[in-house]
């Protein structure tokens, strides 16, 4: 019987070429085509960085602009999208409005059929667009809001939280949503972005590939864990405990701590760097440091008592809820920024396509074991 290189969970196995991201998980290294996170989120947006992983270059200061302008013209919904939101039970979850919702965008799409890189293209500018209105609007009509109109004078991130609270956001929040749409956008072959590319590798539609990666992204051990982490913080402030202690307890009691480890990074997650200021900044700026004091506590408990360290969801949990976002919206919002590195490998994948066909190592009855007539059977 032939052997196959196996991992359970494919864990080091090196399952696609990809020019998108590099990561070394011992030294704390992430970085998109290239460019280390830390300078991306320090001086770049969330348009720019799309503009990377998507074609491979930072773009000039015209190219730049063009594709701010194709993605703001993007901002529509079909009228029939938006009537589907207001049908749906109050019961599901955004994450499932969002599944659902995606799919159903390809009805919409003129493009839907055509499967060339020019098409495949103004088709990701589209789902990156929508996806952040179809959060926003939902969230309205679920509040019995009126909905807001896109302001298409807006960046991205200005634009979705124009959307969903109705006022103009300050220049803190913007800066604190764009740099988190930047440290989330791409993370190589994590659980969601393989499933785009399987799907796409079977010549299916962009819009099969993105329903895919957000339905993996739903699952809470990979797109769940900072929703985890509010709903622990919540916990501690209505009981009134010293989050220490509080979370100590929890050891004890064997629960799991959300935010804390993570099966690339063996030091930092460098993303947590960045969210962890964010989280301290946004909560001065706003008079309201609690979320960020509590989650600090914590982290520096569990990492002098566990040898953890904090993930890119532990402080992005704070840095939402200072930003006045429900907790049912973090991992949506997680979505609105992977579609940049969802819609990167897909396009990468489709660009040079092989059918994804892993092998599975049999650990069944031996070969070969004989059928048992019924008659013959204990």
């Amino acid at each position: 019987m032939s052997t196959v290189v196996t991992g359970k969970g494919l864990e080091g196995i090196v399952a696609a070429h990809s020019g998108i991201c590099w990561i070394d998980g011992e030294a704390g290294i992430l970085s998109y085509r290239g460019i280390d996170i830390h300078d991306l989120a320090e001086f770049s947006t969330f348009e720019e960085t799309t503009y990377l992983l998507w074609n491979g270059v930072l773009p000039n200061e015209l190219a730049l602009r063009e594709f701010q302008a194709q993605l703001s013209l993007a901002r529509g919904l079909d009228f029939r999208i938006v009537d589907m939101l207001r049908s749906i039970p109050a019961s599901a979850s955004p994450m499932e409005v969002l599944r659902t919702a995606v799919s159903a965008l390809s009805f919409y799409d003129a493009d839907e059929k055509d499967n060339s890189h020019e098409a495949n293209v103004r088709k990701c500018f589209h789902l990156t667009a929508q996806m952040a209105m179809i959060v926003a609007i939902y969230d309205r009509l679920r509040k019995g809001l009126e909905i807001v109109p896109p302001d298409r004078s807006l960046n991205h991130a200005a634009n979705f939280l124009w959307m969903l609270n109705g006022v103009k956001p300050s220049k803190t929040a913007v800066k604190t949503m764009d740099m988190a749409l930047v440290l989330h956008a791409e993370h190589e072959l994590n659980a969601s972005t393989f499933a785009a590319r399987v799907i796409a590798a079977t010549l299916s539609d962009v819009h099969s590939a993105v329903t895919g990666a957000i339905g993996a992204l739903k699952g809470p051990l990979h797109g769940g864990a900072n929703e985890g982490v509010m709903r622990m913080l919540y916990e501690i402030d209505k009981a009134g405990e010293d989050p220490v202690e509080y979370v100590k307890g929890m050891l004890a009691a064997r629960k799991k701590i959300s935010g804390f480890g993570h099966r690339v990074y063996k030091t930092e997650d460098p993303r947590a760097t960045h969210l962890r200021k964010m989280s301290k900044q946004l909560g001065e700026d706003a008079g309201q440091t609690k979320w960020y004091e509590m989650s600090r506590a914590i982290e520096i408990y569990i990492n002098a008592d566990k040898k953890l360290n904090a993930n890119v969801d532990f402080y992005s949990a704070s840095t939402y809820a200072t930003l006045g976002i429900d907790v049912d919206l973090y991992t949506p919002i997680f979505a609105l920024s992977r579609i940049a590195g969802w819609t990167a490998h897909i396009i990468e994948q489709l660009d040079d396509n092989r059918l994804i066909r892993p092998r599975a190592e049999y650990i069944g009855p031996p070969y070969p074991s004989h059928y048992i007539p019924m008659e013959e059977r204990g």
